[in-house]
């Protein structure tokens, strides 16, 4: 790398829209593709096994990582990737009007899943050499928080956009457009980043005459992980805390916008976007937020009871809703962000906990590995989650998502975890 490339930036001129553009691609695969194939017709069987299986990317992440590491710099990772996921979304735009939308639509959201796992892979390797670790530790809230931002923007401002066109376009027409929009903002990501990302010195290629000892490095960072003291009560902990909401989260948009002859609440996409894609978000972040703080004071190990509690009981605002049906889009509004601001607190324990489990000289890949094993968690109950829901309708599903919360209450009691762990010291 020539001199003339080592340019410095700020980091706000590029941590932002970096991790903005690292929440796009994710929220448009995993919950917008949901409400867009709800809306063309297809069964909740099929969508929660088909988008359930886009998960599997992220679940086998860390296999690949170290190619990203072995090839090329992570800068040129970063842009690459944006790039081809600007075109698939383009490819999307392009093809959902046409008779076997399906498969097509569905590979290429395969194909976004996959850019989205290495991009995000190669955005955080560059973001740990583009900064010092004291600025790393400041913008760690600002990562986050523009995450969030891009959640709503896909979530809320995307879907309400295809619902505002919808009526008048015809829903495949107005689908073509949002996804069309997303591309349009995806190349402008991807030219902005191309010029704005910083040359850092030490970002190069490692694949050299030591290739074979990154390989057997890469080995044994899961020997290491899988001969953890009671690995088995981890793993289980890993996969089914959130077996309730691996179920839940594939159902929630077709219940809200099922009609009420079927079971569902009759929302419009529209409202949709608003109440599951803006006001839940927001109740989200609220909710992660407050059970960051709520840690920081007494700990992982205090306060993991409350929140596996906070968690999975507003579960039963969906039990709720099926039974009554309101029409009332303020009480909706309301039921929604209850149960995703539980959800919120109630993920702080997981998210810390594969943090805590992470320790020693391995930390990045072993949580890499739990990220896999999370998303592993999150896949196969979402598979079968649609069957399941045709098969005993809303009411009933819901009372079920009640009795899967039970596996986390019996792994939460399963691991053992350091007092102090998490909690801020007095002299910080």
């Amino acid at each position: 790398m020539t001199a003339t490339k080592s340019i410095v930036r700020t980091p706000w001129s590029w941590v932002p829209s970096l991790y903005f553009a690292e929440g796009i691609p994710y929220v448009m695969v995993m919950t917008v593709s949901v409400i867009m194939y709800k809306r063309l017709g297809i069964s909740n069987t099929d969508i929660a096994l088909v988008t359930s299986w886009l998960y599997f990317p992220w679940a086998i992440k860390p296999l690949w990582s170290p190619f990203v590491d072995m090839f090329g710099t992570k800068r040129r990772w970063v842009v690459m990737m944006q790039f081809l996921i600007s075109c698939a979304f383009l490819g999307i735009a392009f093809t959902v009007s046409l008779p076997h939308f399906l498969i097509i639509t569905l590979s290429v959201f395969g194909l976004i899943a996959f850019c989205s796992a290495t991009h995000d892979i190669a955005a955080d390797g560059f973001y740990m050499l583009g900064l010092s670790q004291q600025q790393q530790s400041a913008f760690v809230g600002i990562r986050s928080t523009l995450y969030r931002l891009a959640m709503i923007t896909g979530q809320g401002l995307l879907v309400v956009l295809a619902g505002t066109f919808e009526p008048h376009l015809g829903i495949p027409l107005a689908w073509s457009i949002t996804f069309g929009a997303t591309a349009f903002l995806f190349a402008a990501l991807f030219l902005y980043h191309r010029w704005m990302l910083p040359h850092p010195a030490i970002d190069h290629a490692v694949l050299d005459i030591h290739a074979q000892n990154v390989w057997k490095e890469f080995v044994r960072t899961f020997v290491l992980f899988f001969k953890r003291k009671n690995i088995g009560s981890i793993l289980a902990f890993l996969f089914f805390y959130r077996f309730a909401e691996a179920q839940l989260v594939k159902l929630v948009q077709p219940f809200l916008l099922d009609a009420q002859e079927n079971g569902g609440l009759g929302l419009s996409t529209g409202e949709v976007g608003v109440t599951y894609g803006t006001v839940g978000i927001i109740a989200l972040v609220a909710g992660g937020l407050l059970g960051g703080y709520a840690i920081s004071k007494k700990g992982l190990k205090w306060w993991l009871w409350p929140m596996v509690i906070i968690m999975h009981f507003p579960d039963l605002v969906f039990v709720y809703l099926s039974q009554v049906q309101p029409t009332n889009i303020l009480l909706i509004n309301m039921a929604v962000a209850l149960e995703q601001f539980g959800y919120g607190f109630g993920f702080t324990a997981y998210s810390m906990f594969m943090i805590y489990i992470s320790h020693g000289e391995y930390k990045t890949a072993h949580y890499a590995i739990c990220t896999g094993i999370m998303a592993l968690g999150m896949m196969l109950p979402g598979m079968v989650s649609g069957a399941l829901q045709e098969w005993l309708g809303y009411k009933t599903f819901f009372i079920w998502v009640m009795l899967s919360t039970i596996p986390g209450f019996i792994v939460a009691g399963l691991v053992s975890i350091e007092s102090e762990f998490g909690k801020q010291s007095s002299a910080a």
